[in-house]
């Protein structure tokens, strides 16, 4: 998932950067430099940093103490929040057009954090740089690519903090990407044996056996991963995203296009739109996409025969890589998969 499917959609957001003046200000009251940005910081007794923590990109993020003014991609903000691990920033779909909180925001209070930008390729530098970050946390799709930083201006926020990175895509599954979102939470003060944290993650390996068992009991349900636009449908591929590889190691079968555009899906005209037959459709739930009351519109759509059958199952296309959240997401899929019927 190389692009927001916002972006895909609106072509919307201007980098919200100040002016040079302004960002030169910025940069020196963050004390920002190169060492933040490569993650070397200044070295405590011994020689060692006071914090440091490993990212998916193969790098080693340090700091002088463990970060407490923490900037954040919601969807990894509200991940955070599930351990108890505050954030005083976000970037990314955090409220819908109506003020009310979007569907990556979790459970966080959007109230209570600082958005430095709400859409795709939007982040206000010179807001950011008032935080007085000590770290940015995002999640990564692609080598060296950090999720919703514009490419515009990601040198001059990588300049301003630290910034760790979570694999979500490539070779990682979701249950990697659970730990890795996990250690990084323990690294930042979670308690990773606090109660709730051990029930959610039993709760997710028992939802995990379940769909296995589903898989199981009910073979041959074929399931397409299909995301609506105006103009477009899109089929995901289940070899590049971390919650879909991981279900597929579980035994769902998916529908897999032959035509992938960038490693990640087909774009269909609507016309084209029935060119893959499934049982189940996982639809791309978040803000932005067309879900099922705007896409009765579309006569394709109406004639599939999972839509015909009522089998059409939202999809939580960037999860929130808590246990709390993904074990939601593994049991919605379970029920899918134990009540659909063949129809393809």
């Amino acid at each position: 998932m190389p692009k927001s499917r916002s972006s895909l959609l609106t072509r919307r957001g201007l980098i919200a950067a100040g002016g040079a003046l302004g960002l030169v200000a910025a940069l020196t009251a963050c004390g920002g430099s190169d060492s933040a940005k490569d993650g070397s910081g200044d070295k405590g007794t011994g020689g060692a940093a006071a914090w440091s923590f490993k990212d998916d990109m193969g790098k080693d993020v340090t700091a002088k103490s463990t970060p407490k003014n923490i900037v954040a991609f919601t969807g990894t903000a509200a991940a955070l929040h599930d351990y108890g691990v505050g954030v005083k920033g976000v970037f990314g779909p955090t409220k819908t057009a109506d003020g009310k909180a979007d569907v990556q925001a979790g459970s966080m209070d959007v109230s209570k954090v600082e958005i430095i930008g709400n859409v795709y390729d939007e982040f206000n530098v010179e807001k950011y740089a008032s935080l007085q970050p000590d770290l940015l946390v995002t999640n990564t799709w692609e080598k060296d690519s950090y999720w919703y930083l514009p490419e515009a201006s990601k040198d001059k926020i990588l300049k301003l903090a630290p910034a760790a990175a979570i694999g979500v895509g490539g070779d990682v599954t979701m249950d990697k990407a659970l730990a890795r979102t996990a250690d990084l939470a323990k690294s930042l003060g979670a308690d990773l044996n606090d109660k709730k944290t051990v029930d959610a993650k039993a709760r997710f390996e028992a939802a995990s056996a379940k769909l296995r068992e589903a898989t199981k009991a009910n073979p041959g349900i074929k399931v397409l991963v299909g995301s609506g636009a105006a103009d477009l449908f899109y089929v995901s591929t289940p070899a590049t995203s971390a919650d879909l590889k991981y279900f597929q190691s579980l035994g769902v079968e998916f529908v897999t296009p032959d035509k992938v555009e960038g490693g990640f899906f087909e774009s269909l005209s609507w016309e084209n739109a029935g060119k893959y037959q499934a049982d189940v459709i996982l639809l791309d739930n978040r803000t932005g996409t067309l879900q099922p009351e705007e896409l009765k519109a579309k006569p394709t759509w109406a004639e599939m025969p999972a839509v015909k059958a009522g089998q059409i199952t939202p999809r939580v296309t960037e999860p929130i890589y808590s246990y709390e959240k993904c074990a939601q997401i593994v049991e919605e899929l379970t029920k899918a998969i134990q009540n659909a019927k063949k129809v393809s």
